[in-house]
């Protein structure tokens, strides 16, 4: 079998190309690779940017801690509390307050209505009064009211129900007999 000059060139260009394409290939793969190690590099390198910021921050602020202690200790005389400055009770500490001055202003009190009660005893209601006239007001008695509000309560629960995606299932009692046929349907597979 003899090959032609043609033939010869034919041959040559398809090995040519899948030499081509074989070093593209391996081309890519490396390229790809690559670029795989800039981003690693990438992600370290905002890694340690990121701790580097953490670690000048807690330089800074042991630093500041450092200067408040000595400003806490030479010009501000602060000191961390001792166990004998805490007092037991409120009268240890009512017994330092210093009797009022001449020029000194009034204590702030608490106002408080004298509703004619004592402490535990039954609790008296009043009427209620108009802020403007000062006569009594009248109300509907609380049967009324009652009565008003379960209208409203009927009304307002029969328009929840109507207007509810959920409607509510229909429940019907079952005797002894129809319960024992259901239960044959539903273990027989609805035969």
């Amino acid at each position: 079998m003899i090959v032609t000059n043609s033939q010869l060139r034919s041959l040559g260009w398809a090995a040519l190309l899948a030499i081509c394409v074989g070093m593209f290939v391996v081309l890519s793969l490396r390229v790809h690779a690559v670029n795989s190690e800039v981003q690693l590099a990438e992600r370290k390198i905002v890694s340690l940017k990121r701790e580097t910021l953490l670690l000048e921050t807690e330089f800074q602020t042991r630093a500041s801690q450092r200067q408040l202690a000595n400003w806490n200790s030479v010009e501000f005389g602060f000191e961390a509390p001792r166990a004998d400055q805490y007092f037991d009770n409120e009268r240890q500490l009512a017994s330092l307050g210093q009797p009022r001055g001449p020029n000194a202003p009034s204590p702030i009190r608490v106002a408080r209505a004298d509703t004619g009660n004592s402490p535990g005893g039954p609790v008296q209601e009043r009427e209620m009064v108009s802020p403007l006239t000062g006569e009594a007001i009248t109300l509907a008695s609380a049967a009324v009211e009652a009565e008003g509000g379960a209208v409203f309560a009927d009304a307002f629960g029969d328009f929840l129900i109507e207007a509810s995606p959920i409607r509510a299932a229909n429940a019907q009692t079952v005797t002894g007999e129809a319960a024992a046929g259901l239960a044959q349907e539903m273990a027989g597979g609805g035969e």
